[in-house]
């Protein structure tokens, strides 16, 4: 993992918190720290359905976009969407966009209320939410943006640098408390997770904690975060805990885990390159969800999000680029 903890860490912090609202517009949000981590009521949205314009370059097209876009949902592609917000607000000066995070329950949830134009998903929508859509006359359209590796993170001081899968689920279930069990330090296991509107959470129960008995939850002692990085700045002053979250959040302020799918299986740590391979057991898609096929602004803006330059942000921000 190269060194760049301290860009990370600004962007992040300038972007940290449920709520935050991101609104970048040229001329009204600049961002001078780097990459990294609308109240009810959608707005009309208007614009050219012109092809959008690459990042670095200018374009007539590109002058006559024009509107605004909401963005709820994922924290785990919350510093992402802002980023992308920015780039392409850069190049579209009348354009205003409006990122919040909140979990990706909270992004659908706003898109079947009709109150966001875009969902930020870190899983799929549930059948449940597909039908609440349905009964309430949207249709929720998803587009995959961006690929993930979930990295599994322990402080710098943990003797442990590689864990099962099997090993996690019985961490995050209960049935080990002790680094002791997993070739670490005699002390209790102090575990961290993401709060239950996060997808990030529902995704790390299912594929993790649930990896061989659908029936566990996690366990009655885990700590349940409301931000990933909160979770992070824990692990980086706590020698005993251990964290997840999406790989553009790793610093050099935490050490990653290799990790195995099972027992006999090599360690693989959660890179781009990994991720893109499928060798890195706990990855994942990321999506968007529009009201239908998205048209004029909204069809602009995620054209561009998975043109060449949109998915040049995803790769600087170190997720995992889908093309």
């Amino acid at each position: 993992m190269r060194s760049h903890t301290s860009t990370k860490k600004l962007w992040r912090r300038a972007l940290l918190g449920v709520g935050l609202a991101a609104v970048l517009a040229l001329g009204a949000f600049s961002v001078a720290c780097g990459d990294d981590e609308g109240e009810d009521g959608t707005p009309t949205v208007t614009g050219s359905t012109a092809t959008p314009a690459v990042a670095g370059t200018s374009t007539p097209q590109a002058a006559e976009l024009s509107g605004s876009i909401t963005v709820k949902g994922s924290d785990t592609m919350v510093n992402l969407a802002s980023a992308w917000a920015e780039a392409f607000s850069n190049e579209n000066s009348k354009v205003t966009i409006s990122v919040t995070g909140g979990g990706s329950g909270t992004g659908i949830a706003a898109l079947i209320n009709k109150q966001t134009d875009i969902a930020n998903a870190s899983r799929p929508m549930s059948d449940k939410e597909k039908q609440d859509a349905e009964s309430n006359g949207v249709d929720a359209t998803e587009t995959t943006v961006a690929l993930d590796g979930l990295s599994v993170v322990v402080n710098p001081s943990n003797p442990v640098s590689e864990l099962s899968i099997p090993q996690l689920s019985d961490i995050y279930s209960g049935k080990i408390s002790n680094w002791k069990d997993v070739g670490g330090n005699d002390a209790t296991i102090v575990v961290l997770a993401r709060d239950t509107n996060s997808g990030t959470h529902v995704f790390f129960k299912e594929h993790v904690v649930q990896y061989e008995n659908k029936e566990l939850e996690y366990g009655p002692d885990v700590q349940f975060m409301a931000a990933t990085q909160a979770g992070f700045d824990e692990v980086a002053q706590n020698e005993n805990a251990i964290m997840y979250g999406g790989l553009g959040y790793v610093t050099d302020e935490v050490k990653p885990l290799g990790i195995k799918k099972d027992a006999s299986s090599p360690a693989v740590h959660a890179s781009i390159e990994t991720v893109k391979s499928g060798e890195y057991p706990v990855a994942r898609p990321l999506f968007v969800y529009t009201n239908g096929e998205p048209s004029g602004l909204l069809r602009a803006y995620i054209d561009w999000i998975l043109s060449d330059g949109g998915q040049a942000v995803v790769e600087e921000l170190e997720f995992v680029p889908i093309n």
